[in-house]
């Protein structure tokens, strides 16, 4: 196990102060981070302003990996005091953060989330599995007739989803998606693409006989403009859907939730055994493109840049992420009741994060 080491609050202080920026400098909590998070982050934010003595955090809708290169890159009044994000913190970022100082952080899981595959409410219906999904996005593909594996990918020559599969739509393969940065996209790459790979026997052979090779081509995507990056606005995704009912976007359940009047997401899986993405399918984990949702806190900024505490407080309480909490409303996944005490307290304590 792997864990950052204790400082103490007042080294924490110090080393705040000595980077230059003075603690009056700012009043009021700077967030940063992933777009999916956003809106919870957001509605927290408004309430916590609303009912204590606080001025409104400011929150930024950056991704989850420029939130994190942001959060990371030191301690002081300059830098963001909390970052959301739709991925776990990597190993790479831990050390980034060490390298700049910021050697104590707060981890909080705050719920669950879908991502989702969804298009205008004009467009035909159609059950998407995994597998059909990789063959329309990846970059290289098994050859037809083969399982993959070396000496058999090919670049991708599917044009339309009926090439993938004839049951599909005579439709042109145009899907809206978040950048390289986004948390949203590197859960969609591992838990769709890379889970549509691993259908193909000679891709899963490759895993064990090439690593690097079967990373890239398990989770590469195609750059010929099947694939468009849409930006880390989900809601301009939601926009252009309207605008064009033959493409498909990728995005977060909250707003698929908060637009189901004008849009719709198609079913992922095997034929009968497909799956909507619903709070109850996300919750019980019989969605298969699910993740959890996290934010991270800079323990040096905490009692220094005033309302931190109170902010976790306010995040981390029944009547914000509990079941019948505002941010379910907003189409927040809750954790279960011991997962959320355990959070809770390691919020209230102000726990250093360890990845296993």
């Amino acid at each position: 196990m792997k864990k950052f080491a204790f400082v103490a609050a007042v080294a924490g202080a110090a080393l705040f102060a000595s980077s230059g920026a003075q603690a009056q400098s700012r009043d009021q909590i700077r967030i940063v981070g992933s777009s999916t998070v956003f809106p919870f982050s957001t509605a927290v934010a408004e309430e916590f302003g609303r009912t204590s003595t606080f001025k409104t955090p400011i929150v930024e809708s950056t991704g989850s990996g420029g939130g994190l290169k942001l959060f990371c890159s030191g301690i002081g009044t300059n830098h963001p005091d909390i970052t959301n994000a739709s991925r776990r913190i990597k190993q790479s970022e831990v050390d980034l953060c060490a390298k700049n100082g910021v050697t104590n952080v707060v981890e909080v899981k705050i719920g669950f989330d879908g991502i989702v595959l969804a298009a205008d409410k004009s467009a035909p219906d159609m059950t998407i599995s995994l597998r059909e999904l990789y063959l329309a996005l990846a970059a290289k593909v098994p050859a037809p007739g083969t399982e993959g594996g070396a000496g058999n990918m090919i670049d991708n020559p599917y044009k339309t989803w009926a090439d993938v599969n004839a049951s599909l739509p005579n439709r042109p393969i145009v899907v809206l998606g978040p950048p390289p940065t986004s948390g949203t996209r590197d859960a969609f790459n591992e838990l769709a693409i890379e889970a549509g790979c691993k259908t193909f026997e000679g891709m899963k052979a490759l895993k064990s006989s090439d690593g690097n090779a079967y990373k890239a081509y398990c989770r590469g995507i195609r750059e010929d403009g099947a694939y468009v990056e849409a930006g880390e606005n989900d809601n301009l995704i939601v926009q252009k859907l309207q605008a064009n009912n033959e493409a498909i976007g990728v995005f977060g359940f909250s707003f698929l939730d908060q637009n189901a009047d004008a849009i719709k997401a198609y079913p992922v899986g095997e034929g009968a055994d497909a799956v909507e993405p619903t709070f109850e399918a996300i919750s019980e984990g019989s969605y298969s493109i699910s993740r959890s949702l996290y934010f991270y806190v800079k323990k040096a900024h905490v009692d220094v840049v005033p309302g931190i505490r109170e902010y976790l407080g306010e995040f981390t309480s029944d009547k914000a992420w509990g079941d019948f909490g505002y941010l379910t409303d907003r189409g927040l996944i809750p954790l279960s009741e011991e997962e959320r005490q355990k959070f809770a307290d390691d919020a209230a304590a102000l726990t250093n994060l360890s990845l296993d």
